[in-house]
């Protein structure tokens, strides 16, 4: 960490922020103190999250009667560079130097480039015990510090540490850090195409410029979902593209964060019959050139035989008031047995097909609005998962 160069930056990140909103972008000199500006910005909060971890690490150790925590100091560093954290602790028959590195995420990427340094430290402190910290660890990247034999800690209180006399495992807290930001981005309308495209065939692999082509999205935004599901380790590139290392794991997160309640949903009621409506529905928007597609469980009642519905729900682009005129589709607040859904993004409609002349949308976009309905819902999302999703995932 160059904090000799953060000594002579300025320290107030209020004065970064008012110079950045000075500059003119088609000045060269400007542009370059912009991105400067920038980088000591970012330098400054690693350097804060640094003091935060130390004190994490200080407090946590602090409930232990028999230890006594010394300052950091110095140890010579053969050769690389030094540890974020870097402290020494004095247990009853001897000193223990504890080393941490400490990252902004603890996704399980990270935690595996900080678990390997913390195993070059040994080359120089051999008897160090290695500790990752970051603001908020995952279950899977605590996994991977145990299984190496390296201790972790967050700031929301997690924490696992095995050295000595000393055995201190805490779990259970949950993230209360910017994680919402990383998860909307992932989950985001444009994000969401692509994991669409993704989860569709995780056997295929992708190009970035195919991939971007097929959701309809720009390569950066390929490029951003890539490092989300490499932080996770979800997605690894390999020489013939991109594909899914564990299209459960997304599934199962992106459900957990979906609701079909994004969508713009009217309820409705017709005397017709459940097949009626349906044979109707795709009729006219055939003949009115309307995308349409059935989801929840009239959807679901296509690919798996053994769901039952009571209520026709459907996605229909847009143009609802030509379909309800045609339909004769009474506008109700309660009894509806038809729920047409103005989709949040086009992208419901990737993968979509024809089941006896109806259109329905593809088995993951049918799981994740299935699974937001409790109960009915959920067991539904699963019988989908086990019958039709993971069979065309093998």
């Amino acid at each position: 960490m160059p904090r000799n160069l953060l000594a002579r930056q300025p320290k107030s990140l209020r004065f970064v922020r008012d110079t950045i909103g000075t500059l003119d972008p088609t000045n060269f000199h400007h542009y370059f103190h912009f991105h400067h500006l920038l980088k000591i910005t970012n330098l400054m909060k690693l350097l804060q999250l640094e003091q935060q971890a130390e004190k994490a690490l200080v407090t946590c150790l602090a409930d232990i009667p028999f230890l006594q925590v010394r300052p950091s100091k110095r140890v010579s560093i053969k050769k690389g560079p030094r540890p974020d954290v870097l402290t020494t602790v004095k247990l009853p028959d001897r000193e223990q130097t504890l080393v941490a590195e400490v990252k902004s995420s603890g996704q399980p990427r990270l935690a595996r480039e900080a678990v390997n340094q913390l195993l070059r430290y040994r080359e120089s402190l051999p008897d160090a015990y290695g500790i990752f910290i970051a603001p908020y660890i995952s279950p899977q990247a605590a996994a991977i510090c145990t299984q190496e034999g390296v201790g972790y800690l967050d700031l929301v209180g997690n924490c696992y540490l095995s050295f000595g006399q000393v055995f201190i495992e805490r779990e259970g807290h949950r993230n209360l850090f910017a994680r919402k930001r990383d998860l909307r981005s992932l989950y985001s309308p444009k994000a969401a195409r692509v994991l669409r495209v993704l989860l569709t065939d995780p056997r295929r692999p992708w190009k970035v410029q195919a991939l971007a082509d097929e959701a309809q999205v720009s390569l950066g935004q390929v490029a951003n979902v890539k490092k989300l599901l490499a932080d996770r380790e979800w997605l690894r590139p390999q020489p013939d593209g991109l594909r899914l290392s564990n299209p459960g794991a997304v599934l199962a997160e992106w459900s957990a964060e979906y609701t079909y309640r994004h969508n713009q949903i009217r309820d409705y009621y017709s005397l017709r019959s459940l097949e009626e409506i349906e044979a109707e529905l795709g009729a006219v928007c055939r003949e009115e050139g309307i995308p349409y597609a059935l989801t929840g469980f009239s959807g679901a009642a296509r690919l798996a035989p053994a769901v039952r519905y009571q209520r026709v729900m459907a996605y229909v682009q847009n143009d609802t008031e030509a379909v309800t005129s045609r339909l004769q589709l009474k506008a109700v607040t309660s009894g509806a047995n038809v729920s047409l859904l103005t989709p949040y993004d086009e992208g419901v409609f990737y993968a979509t097909r024809d089941y006896e002349g109806i259109r329905v949308v593809s088995p993951i976009q049918l799981y994740l609005d299935l699974h937001g309905f409790r109960g009915r819902g959920e067991e539904a999302a699963k019988v989908l998962l086990d019958e039709v999703i993971t069979p065309q995932w093998q």
